[in-house]
């Protein structure tokens, strides 16, 4: 018999967790070795198990599944991760290709197609919901015609730190609370902040949170408490 597909999940709600792991555990190929409940867990426990996929969502606490997966694939460039979220805007959808994800399903039709999208992906596939696959086939086609990059070249241009930065910023953290978060220094919180102030073209907490929202490294329903 073939090793099992080994599958770490990562997503803050517990519930969704259980659900995801009650769904694969009936699958005689699929093991679930490891949940993670936030972005900074799912990259320490992707680098000490080293499962065959992630299922990661995007709109985790401390780290965002995209940021996550980015620092994942960076460490470990041949794991494949794929993206479970509720949400399938395209800034959400753009940014998960653009760093590597393996594919991208909506949560509410998850259910059916999961184990089955967690096989192709582990054969080397990629997987898209159906929805998402025609979107993606549609903006492909108009960025053609009209040479518009610009927002996978935004997202692109931030360093992995500055990400990290911008998330904290958004989620409302003073740059104390942010230094302490990521075990640097205040000043070094300040010179991220600047440097992607800067390649942003935005110079106030509130313009990041906002741009954090629109490509979607928060959620729009995250209550955030603005802090200078």
């Amino acid at each position: 018999m073939k090793n099992k597909i080994s599958v770490l999940l990562a997503d803050d709600h517990t519930m969704v967790r259980e659900g995801l792991h009650a769904l694969l555990n009936v699958e005689s190929d699929i093991e679930v070795i490891g949940e993670a409940e936030n972005g900074r867990e799912a990259v320490e426990m992707a680098n000490r198990f080293s499962p065959d996929v992630v299922v990661m969502d995007i709109a985790m606490p401390l780290l965002n599944g995209l940021e996550a997966t980015r620092q994942i694939l960076k460490s470990n460039p041949k794991m494949k991760i794929f993206i479970l979220s509720a949400h399938g805007d395209d800034a959400y959808v753009n940014q998960a290709r653009s760093i590597g994800a393996s594919g991208f399903l909506i949560k509410q039709t998850a259910a059916h197609v999961l184990p089955e999208a967690i096989r192709q992906i582990h054969r080397g596939s990629v997987f898209y919901s159906p929805a998402i696959s025609k979107r993606l086939i549609q903006n492909q086609q108009k960025a053609q015609q009209n040479g518009d990059r610009r927002t996978r070249t935004e997202i692109a241009e931030l360093t992995s730190r500055e990400a990290e930065v911008l998330q904290l910023v958004a989620e409302g953290r003073a740059n104390k609370q942010t230094a302490a978060e990521l075990n640097i220094s205040i000043k070094t919180v300040e010179k991220h902040r600047q440097s992607l102030m800067q390649k942003l073209n935005i110079h106030d907490t509130a313009g990041l949170t906002r741009y954090a929202i629109a490509v979607g490294i928060i959620e729009s329903c995250v209550q955030v408490t603005i802090m200078e």
